[in-house]
């Protein structure tokens, strides 16, 4: 990790805890605030707060003119070098003649599924001539109901990456694919003599019917080779609870959208790769209907979340007690558990949930997290089983998981026997465990006995160093596969692109196995499918379950299960800790450090710190008052013999005397774009307590790191933006905003037509991100990297804002996309001196990018802080693989002008044509903008407001609506609906514990 500084950047400001109190004690009401720097008054946050752009901005701020030129000539020509990418060896031949089916400019959609550590996703992905260009999601699929997340959007930037593995890979020589196959099979034929005595496959979670099938096929034909699975954010706790209560490993589906209450003991469910459906349902129940009360959400938790954020009540806890609050709650609602003393300051919060659970039985749910201990687990269980919530709101299924003995359990035994010299041909089919695995492992001292390695991944990556062979492997857009979903639903994997870089998948690899000749992954799958769905009728069978995306009545039966009540008995009562605790947790953006090489995810800012481009050390304030820390200080984290130096950030809301990291960063050959960024957690982490451990020591090394932290930019200068109500306000007719009367010397725009709006609930807003990158994806959004985003300079056209409301220690959160507001009295363009920024007759307000000659007159008059000025050439027009990745429909923006949202105008025109076409009117709902379609909590709506009848009009006179800054008479085409919130009155009706 570098703590190289900008010698023209200014040193962070050290905070004066006491200060900050106080400040937050002289406000009176409902007070809202995004950062401790504002609470403080800072001058970091004074030069924020001043300047449209801060002072690190300016462009001339260090350099004089002449210098200025000759870096800004120096840039430029780094630009064109640094693109440059070495092409694949097939040459690209145009069409001669285009397919029927293909329209130039008319885009296509295929149903296909995105494979995910816990199951599929399925999606919809546009293709333009040929090259997909965007993902969205399938609206007939279970996972998905339309929506995607973050990692999906920016998985069509992967595809593209220029530093994806291009070539066959022995040692450092690069070889052709038939090569490898001849030396693979000699050592196969050498395996098949003694059965397979020395074979080990090592593969990640396989949810693939078909590439499980083969790995049976192996071990029949090699009865003494062995298959491990090892995925770094494994559910080995889950399954071992699973196990101790039922007998068997199963998967615990909770329908949010059935539920009253929702208790979650450290559980973020609506964040990570299969939180989409979780989402969907769960924001279901947080708009006031007249079918379903508004529902409850409790979170415990020691570092805060996206779950925690949109809780009702909120209560941090260090993860030492966290299982002790669960015995506390499981004695309250009546299991037979004891209540520990510790957990005596937390008795009225625990017994206003346990009555509030018992209240609502048969409707509620208690989850517990991926990363909390078997016992959690295990309370969690009997809790749902005792309040009636088995068979409701909670079910039980098969578990996709298929490892016997646990992920950990697992690779620990491939450990061993590398070191015993009984494993000769090690086959690694993706994943990274050289650089996932715990450090107490050893990995890489047993990885090298082996005599033959090799590794299939779609980089050359730190596995891939230590291998005699390195495969690429094709990304999943160039992939013929099937998987399995969450809830078992099969997906069939269709493939939109030839591979770009001749990559392979697991299927093609495992079939030099098997086969006595080399077979395409297409008929791998289909040959397994005419198996299992043999008859005359395949070849429909087959079209249809490729058109609609999955395999009907393929998901799993659920389980009548009842838990065993000698699990509950064999709990030990837990005790306290007096040490610092360490929490590992995946990272939000880059997950286990599969996706650090993926610019759009780096740069989107974390939804709790809004930090880009790093991973921290989260401490809460008042342990980095007792430490003397700051955010920004460098310490040493060390726990028994393992250390690593991490910047610290000081969160509001984190556990005191809790230390949480994230892995994902630290890479050493992710690609250019991951490389250096962040520390490695991997480095703390061991098999035996891979999630939370105690004993950290933090020691202060006197150095600081500047971070990329986007929380206070485009600040509203104090102004009351983000609206609140709990239910029982809005159940007595508070409004989200008292209304102004209108007084313009604008003149009035045409009532005829169309008038395009957009409505945001923040209800239903969980702040998860995906709006940002998808509206990236949708419109050509570049990126401009951890120095320009510490400036100010992010590209992003929709920000979400997180607001902080109440005390330091354990404030309650709140999220608020901001995209442009459309203002109908729009103070950007009267400003404009070339007409640059013009009103449309629809009400947009459009951006005409070879008009605009940079001034930022229109930035500096704008209150909402939405356009972007991109001061340098950041889209990269030289190689040629992100080309093919851009969407067609928008323009490519060169340096020196000025960008904004632009309410998908791409995607109105395009339903204009339509509707031209069949002499209609646009319908309501018929345009759907990036931001919208990936929404999973279905929070953003647009429509025209001349359509009294459409969905934006009617919000328009819902009594949460507002806009923002409305005093400012701007007219905003944007509106809000203020955010409820569903206190218990027994626990004060504030949302706090």
């Amino acid at each position: 990790m570098s703590h190289t500084q900008d010698p023209t950047a200014e040193s962070p400001t050290r905070l004066d805890w006491n200060t900050v109190r106080e400040r937050l004690q002289q406000h009176t009401g409902r007070t809202y605030w995004r950062s401790l720097d504002e609470l403080a008054d800072s001058e970091n946050f004074q030069s924020f707060l001043h300047a449209e752009f801060p002072q690190e901005a300016s462009i001339l701020s260090a350099v004089g003119r002449r210098q200025f030129l000759q870096l800004m000539g120096a840039s430029m020509a780094l630009a064109g070098l640094s693109a440059c990418t070495r092409q694949p060896e097939e040459k690209i031949v145009p069409y001669v003649k285009a397919p029927e089916q293909i329209v130039p400019g008319e885009p296509l959609y295929f149903a296909s599924a995105m494979p995910t550590p816990g199951g599929a996703l399925g999606v919809l992905v546009e293709s333009h001539m040929g090259r997909p260009t965007k993902v969205e999601g399938n609206p007939d699929h279970p996972t998905s109901l339309g929506a995607t997340d973050v990692f999906t959007q920016a998985s069509i930037l992967d595809l593209y990456d220029p530093d994806r593995s291009q070539v066959v890979r022995s040692v450092d020589e690069i070889r052709p694919w038939a090569s490898f196959v001849e030396s693979f099979r000699g050592a196969v034929e050498a395996q098949r003599a003694n059965q397979g005595r020395g074979l080990r496959i090592l593969t990640e979670t396989v949810t693939s019917p078909t590439l499980a099938e083969q790995l049976r096929q192996i071990l029949t034909l090699f009865p003494e080779a062995k298959w491990h699975q090892y995925e770094p954010c494994n559910q080995d706790a889950a399954l071992g609870a699973s196990v101790q209560c039922f007998g068997e490993a199963v998967h615990t589906a909770y329908h949010f959208d059935k539920a009253d209450v929702v208790v979650s003991l450290g559980g973020d469910f609506l964040a990570g790769p299969n939180a989409v459906r979780a989402t969907k349902d769960f924001t279901r129940r947080r708009r006031p209907s007249e079918q379903d009360k508004l529902n409850r959400l409790y979170v415990v938790e020691p570092t805060p979340t996206l779950t925690g954020a949109i809780a009702d009540h909120r209560l941090p806890l260090r993860q030492s007690d966290m299982e002790a609050f669960a015995h506390a709650l499981g004695a309250a609602a009546g299991l037979p558990l004891t209540s520990p003393s510790i957990m005596a300051p937390h008795q009225p919060w625990i017994a206003a949930v346990a009555a509030d659970l018992r209240k609502s039985g048969g409707r509620s749910i208690v989850i517990a997290g991926p990363e909390q201990p078997a016992a959690v687990h295990v309370v969690a269980h009997h809790l749902n089983h005792a309040l009636g919530n088995v068979g409701t709101t909670v079910t039980y299924t098969e578990s996709l998981d298929t490892s016997q003995t646990g992920h950990l359990n697992s690779l620990r035994n491939l450990v061993v026997e590398m070191d015993a010299g009984n494993v000769a041909v090690l086959v690694i089919l993706g994943g990274n465990p050289v650089y996932t695995t715990p450090a107490d492992l050893k990995f890489v001292d047993s990885l090298k006995k082996v005599a033959l390695r090799v590794h299939l991944s779609g980089y050359d990556d730190e596995t891939s160093r230590l291998c005699n062979w390195h495969i690429p492997a094709a990304h999943y857009l160039e992939s013929w596969s099937d998987v399995r979903s969450q809830d078992g639903t099969i997906s069939i994997i269709q493939p939109l692109i030839a591979p770009l870089y001749s990559g392979k998948t697991a299927h093609e690899v495992l079939a030099l196995l098997t086969d006595p000749a080399e077979r395409p992954s297409h008929d791998i799958v289909k040959d397994h499918w005419k198996v299992r769905h043999p008859g005359p009728d395949f070849d429909h069978f087959w079209r249809r379950i490729l058109h609609d995306g999955s395999v009907p009545d393929t998901a799993f039966p659920t389980k009548s299960l009842t838990p065993n009540a000698d699990a509950l008995r064999a709990l030990a009562a837990p005790g306290a800790s007096s040490s610092l605790d360490l929490l590992i947790r995946a990272d939000s953006h880059v997950f286990d450090g599969r996706y650090a090489n993926n610019g759009w995810l780096q740069e989107l800012p974390k939804p709790m710190t809004k930090l880009t481009w790093d991973n921290t050390a989260l401490i809460a304030p008042a342990t980095a008052e007792r430490l003397g820390l700051q955010s920004q200080d460098v310490v040493e984290l060390k726990l028994q013999d393992r250390s690593v130096r991490a910047p610290v950030w000081v969160l509001p809301g984190q556990a005191p005397d809790t230390v949480t990291v994230h892995l994902g960063y630290g890479r050493t050959r992710a690609g250019r774009v991951g490389n250096g960024a962040g520390f490695n957690a991997y480095l703390l982490q061991a098999s035996g307590f891979p999630w939370n451990a105690t004993g950290l020591e933090v020691h202060k090394t006197g150095e600081q790191q500047l971070l990329a932290c986007t929380q206070d930019h485009s600040s509203m200068e104090g102004r009351d933006i983000i609206r609140t109500l709990t239910l029982d306000e809005y159940e007595h007719g508070h409004e989200g905003q008292e209304k102004h009367e209108e007084m313009s010397l604008y003149p009035a725009y045409p009532s005829e037509g169309y008038a395009w709006a957009m409505s945001i609930d923040l209800s239903a807003c969980v702040g998860c991100n995906a709006c940002t990158i998808a509206c990236q994806a949708e419109n050509n959004i570049p990126i401009v990297g951890r120095e320009q985003v510490g400036k100010g300079r992010e590209m992003h056209w929709i920000r979400v804002d997180r607001y902080f409301e109440g005390d330091v220690d354990n404030p309650s959160t709140h999220h608020q996309p901001v995209p442009c507001m459309q203002c109908e009295n729009a103070p950007c363009e009267v400003v404009c001196p070339v007409n640059a920024t013009v009103h449309s007759s629809e009400g947009l307000n459009d951006m005409v990018y070879n008009r605009c000659v940079g001034t930022k007159y229109c930035s500096n008059n704008c209150p909402y802080k939405v356009r972007r000025f991109n001061f340098f050439k950041w889209n990269d027009t030289e190689t040629e693989s992100l080309k093919l990745q851009r969407n067609p429909d928008v323009t490519v923006r060169s340096y020196g002008v000025m960008e904004k949202c632009t309410y998908c105008v791409q995607r109105i025109n395009y339903r204009r044509i339509q509707a031209k076409k069949e002499d209609r009117k646009i319908r309501d709902g018929e345009i759907v903008t990036a931001c919208q379609q990936v929404c999973p909590a279905d929070a953003i709506v647009f429509g025209s407001l001349h359509d009294p009848k459409s969905r934006v009009s009617e919000l328009r006179e819902d009594k949460r609506n507002y806009a923002l800054l409305e005093e400012l008479n701007t007219r905003p085409r944007t509106t809000y609906l203020a955010a409820l919130r569903n206190p218990n009155p027994e626990l004060g009706g504030k949302g706090k514990a």
